[in-house]
């Protein structure tokens, strides 16, 4: 499985493009990263994330995280996935039905692992973390924080349905976790992609918190991303971002994914 594999990890510790666009090709699947302006002020960057994706496109496993106070909560979180990455990738070699059942126990088993939590107590800042999965026609999500996970469908557009999650404050991975609390804050869901091109987009919050609101509504996202390809459609938002002077940094992940089976439908068309 592994040697079928694509994949890439990252924190803006290692290169923090800040002034710097920077898009780059994963087989389908594109990255941005944008540093922030250091003219507003920016001198860092605190963004993370970490791609597996399936060469053969049968799945694709992606997480995106925003830190504050540093970026060390964003690498100890890609660290632990690291570590866990052949149980995962396991997990997802297996059929599209056993996979999504037993895809959250593991992810919250990852992070309740005591030594995970020991570690977190040691590090600087805490991290939101976005987990998206596409196997087979489904998409599965969990998130803690408020990074955003968008699924872009004409259909789904002409009845104004643009995100999956909601961004969830005061929830974070880190010196301050949610995993030690006695019940655990987080959200996750399931969606069926529709017949056709679905577009998936994960985004840290600066792109949506730029001056002057460019892409504070998700149907403006979905305009500019899906009158482009996807990687033109990426470079659109983060010029308009940068030239709009934001100074947060911004990551963000999309590719397509074409259905070809029917989706569910009401019973009275």
């Amino acid at each position: 499985m592994a040697n079928s594999i694509q994949e890439i990890s990252w924190t803006g510790k290692q290169k923090d493009y800040v002034d710097i666009i920077n898009i780059e090709n994963f087989h389908h699947m594109s990255l941005g990263r944008f540093g922030g302006n250091s003219r507003a002020g920016q001198y860092k960057n605190e963004d993370g994330c970490l791609i597996w994706a399936d060469e053969k496109e049968t799945f694709e496993f992606a997480v995106i995280l925003d830190a504050h106070k540093s970026a060390d909560s964003a690498e100890l979180v890609i660290l632990q996935f690291n570590r866990k990455k052949e149980e995962i990738l396991d997990l997802l070699s297996l059929s599209v039905e056993v996979t999504m059942k037993k895809i959250e126990k593991t992810i919250l088993n990852l992070f309740q692992e005591e030594e995970f939590l020991s570690a977190c107590r040691e590090v600087q800042g805490e991290t939101a973390c976005l987990i998206v999965l596409r196997k087979g026609k489904y998409l599965w999500w969990f998130s803690v924080g408020d990074c955003i996970a968008h699924l872009f469908n004409p259909e789904l557009a002409n009845l104004g349905q643009y995100q999956l999650n909601q961004r969830q404050f005061f929830e974070w991975v880190g010196e301050v976790n949610t995993f030690t609390q006695p019940i655990p804050c987080y959200s996750s869901g399931v969606r069926e992609l529709r017949k056709g091109l679905n577009r998936i987009l994960l985004t840290t919050d600066g792109l949506v918190e730029c001056p002057g609101d460019p892409y504070s509504s998700p149907s403006d996202i979905y305009e500019t991303l899906m009158s482009n390809p996807v990687e033109g459609g990426i470079r659109v938002l983060m010029e308009k971002i940068r030239d709009f002077n934001v100074r947060d940094s911004t990551t963000l992940i999309s590719w397509d994914v074409m259905i070809e089976q029917e989706a569910t439908q009401p019973s009275d068309i």
